[in-house]
């Protein structure tokens, strides 16, 4: 079979990358610098900032001088290597060899693969638009040599796709610098005279050795496919996943219990060796019959114990209708996380949210009334109450910021609801409030606390908080909009205490 290579060629990878992630820098010249002998240099510019004069290689002062408005952002180390890599992978599914080519391109070896696409020019068309939709400025060639595809992608102006056998003709009239070579041998064949690759493939390589060493001559075998090029492909993460093939179909609950303890021990033993435990786990279930039927878990920390996650999938075995039977069990762990190995303490237990009996008890609670039904909130620096505080991702997840030393409640009600007030006094404390038609008595009262509205978030009037509790004992936190003495001010429910 002929081998035949695509080189994909990005001419504007970080930009349109950060353009993509960054949706409000799409419309602006912007460019990334990054200091190289005591100047800031233009390390990648957008296609904007190019039309705008600032090109790769300027020092962004010069770039300013002659275009004030441009966005100047700050290159991050090793992002093009992250970004190629994720494009990489997701390139797999058009070919099980991708490369990366640094510092913005990609090589696939896509033998046997186009004509899934109805050919090489469907296969290009598909993988070119895939790209651009995403927002990234591609181009893709396809020849017999990774060479000649890349010398192409970049320098050629017509025909992206390279009969076979015909890469010789293909290259000869591009410049010398599609042939992958150093800057300095560029610059030597500049002086000559050498224009394009064609006077260098009709001159003698004993010459061409002499004057500019063996790397010339091993780039022009290379793009010719007289020496064979390598290159490491990316190799996608492996999966934890165990398969557990069954002799006889398996139809009752104690069988798919054991099928699920043999699986989880496979998978345990490997995460432990690994360092890292469980948050997420699917059960797939393939029947004779041909349907799928799969079922889940997740785990408030990471977790690598059999009888733990086994008790998890056990709440879970009645959702399993085996039908005729299961032939072909299926345990992925899509999600997991890194487990710190601690010492096991002789004489104490951990406490708190370190103690692994708490998240086990929260794991056999979520199993039962579900995940969303528990939450751990953390503090978050914010003095409106509606934002002091966040969803915590994981038990572990520790607080940024303290809570609030002055009172709040335990729950709020969202949004507040508009309640009816008397007082003595226009400024002071009520003494009676009607909620959802029920009137209540105040006995004591104690306030006010001011809370002014974030400015930079939204607009409108600060608030007076009152705590109050009426005669039979229950506790509220309602909060007055506004100054008393104000025709819009309204008073609101915000919350009950315990």
């Amino acid at each position: 079979m002929q081998r035949r290579y695509m080189a994909i060629w990005f001419r504007h990878l970080l930009t349109d990358g950060i353009a993509r992630r960054r949706p409000e820098l799409k419309e602006l010249p912007f460019v990334l610098a990054a200091p190289v002998k005591n100047k800031i240099i233009i390390t990648a510019s957008s296609i904007l900032a190019e039309r705008e004069g600032a090109f790769t290689g300027m020092a962004v002062a010069d770039a300013r001088a002659a275009f004030s408005e441009l966005v100047v952002i700050d290159e991050i180390p090793g992002q093009a290597t992250k970004l190629l890599r994720l494009l990489g992978l997701g390139c797999l599914r058009y070919t099980p060899i991708v490369s990366l080519d640094l510092p913005d391109g990609l090589l696939l070896d896509i033998s046997g693969c186009a004509h899934l696409w109805g050919g090489e020019r469907g296969y290009l068309k598909e993988i070119v638009l895939k790209l651009r939709e995403a927002g990234f400025d591609a181009r893709a060639a396809i020849a017999d040599t990774p060479g000649a595809a890349w010398g192409v992608v970049r320098f050629a102006q017509k025909r992206p796709i390279i009969a076979n056998h015909e890469q010789r003709a293909a290259i000869a009239a591009l410049p010398p610098a599609a042939l992958r070579l150093e800057p300095e041998v560029l610059e030597r064949l500049q002086k000559l005279g050498f224009r394009n690759i064609a006077p260098l493939l009709a001159t003698a390589p004993q010459a061409l050795r002499r004057r500019f060493g063996t790397g010339l001559l091993l780039r022009i075998d290379q793009a010719l496919g007289k020496v064979e090029e390598y290159w490491e492909p990316i190799v996608p993460p492996v999966p934890y996943s165990e398969r557990l093939l069954c002799l006889e179909p398996i139809r009752l609950a104690p069988g798919i219990e054991i099928a699920i303890e043999k699986l989880l021990e496979r998978l345990c033993l490997r995460l432990q060796t690994e360092g890292k435990g469980v948050r997420k786990a699917i059960l797939k279930c393939h029947r004779i019959d041909g349907k799928k039927v799969q079922v889940g878990i997740t785990t408030t920390k990471g977790s690598h114990s059999v009888s733990h996650l086994l008790r998890l999938f056990k709440l879970q075995i009645d959702k399993i209708e085996p039908a005729l039977g299961i032939e072909l069990f299926v345990l992925e762990a899509p999600r997991v996380e890194d487990m710190e190995t601690v010492q096991e303490q002789i004489w104490a237990d951990p406490k708190g949210l370190a103690d692994t009996a708490l998240a086990e008890l929260l794991d056999r609670i979520a199993g039962k009334v579900g995940a969303n039904a528990i939450k751990r909130y953390l503090p978050s620096e914010n003095h409106w109450p509606e934002r002091s505080f966040k969803i915590a991702g994981s038990l572990t997840e520790e607080p940024q910021a303290a809570w609030p030393e002055l009172p709040r409640p335990i729950s709020l009600v969202s949004p507040p609801e508009l309640i009816e007030v008397m007082a003595l006094v226009p400024d002071h404390p009520p003494k009676v409030f009607v909620h959802k038609d029920k009137r209540h008595t105040i006995a004591k009262a104690d306030g006010p606390e001011r809370i002014g509205r974030e400015w930079w978030h939204d607009k409108g009037e600060h608030r007076d908080y009152y705590i109050l509790e009426d005669t039979t004992g229950c506790r509220y936190w309602v909060f007055r909009s506004g100054h008393y003495d104000s025709d819009d001010a309204r008073w609101y429910l915000h919350g009950y205490f315990a």
